[in-house]
């Protein structure tokens, strides 16, 4: 049964785009080679973070190398539309987002039955590894599970993100939010009219909105993971200052984001493992 998984065209999603126009070895070229980001830029974001990792720990590496899993899983499924590779997909997104709830999901937030025990936060960490386990078996057993979880768990992170803001003053984590919201925005947009109008594309010559769906959910998605990671340095390390910078200029927001930390004047000098 699961040796179908991996049979080209197995699954039963196929996009708008095409199948082997530019390669007949690749179904969908252009969804293909669109998820490039995913793997090119998480380097460049662990040597960024370098400061981030010295203070609180590698836990942030495993979210830019999920990022790289998504996007290989993601140019896999797309160059072959096989089951198998619709899977590999969809957990891979779940598995970013779950990660992140386990490293930064606000004290603030918490289940009301969380924030009363002594070591509340870690202990619904624990519980986000269990679901994320649990989640994977069952998607395995039944790929309708995964798009169901990703519905579920995608809005609350936008909420998440909304109600750490409410009290921010600093211009450039603002900017920074509204620029990941808005790109979030355009990728749902994208996504929608390749799924849903696709003949109106086609006619017009641009079945390729899913491949721009991939540039800038990653440009939203590792926006909202470096204002997760800001906000989890500024609400539960007291001793630590985050400032966002911009790589190559700092001087211009329309850079590369990423969270530079020190320790406050006066501040204890021990580094959080991992």
């Amino acid at each position: 049964m699961y040796i179908s998984y991996l049979t080209p065209g197995s699954s039963p999603i196929d996009w708008c785009e095409e199948n082997y126009t530019f390669s007949p070895h690749i179904a969908e070229f252009i969804n293909t080679v669109s998820n490039i980001l995913f793997i090119l830029m998480p380097p460049l974001l662990m040597h960024l973070h370098t400061s981030y990792v010295t203070h609180c720990g590698k836990g942030i590496h495993v979210i830019w190398l999920l990022l790289m899993v998504v996007g290989i899983s993601s140019a896999y499924f797309h160059a072959t539309l096989s089951l198998l590779g619709q899977l590999l997909d969809e957990l891979a997104i779940l598995w970013v987002i779950m990660a992140c709830y386990w490293l930064w999901y606000p004290q603030s937030c918490l289940p009301q039955g969380y924030k009363s025990i002594p070591d509340g936060r870690r202990k619904f960490s624990n519980l986000v590894i269990v679901f994320t386990f649990l989640t994977t078996f069952l998607g395995f057993l039944q790929p309708v599970v995964n798009a169901f979880c990703l519905l579920l768990l995608g809005i609350p992170t936008v909420v998440l993100m909304v109600l750490m803001l409410k009290h921010e003053q600093c211009p450039r984590v603002n900017n920074l939010a509204r620029r990941s919201v808005g790109l979030w925005g355009l990728a749902i947009i994208a996504w929608v009219n390749d799924r849903f109008f696709c003949p109106y594309w086609s006619s017009v010559g641009f079945p390729y909105l899913h491949g721009v769906w991939h540039i800038t959910i990653f440009l939203a998605s590792y926006s909202a993971i470096v204002i997760f990671a800001y906000f989890d340095v500024k609400n539960h390390m007291v001793d630590k200052h985050p400032t966002l910078r911009y790589f190559p200029m700092d001087r211009f927001e329309f850079g590369v984001p990423f969270v530079f930390v020190q320790n406050k004047p006066g501040g204890r000098k021990e580094e959080r493992s991992a």
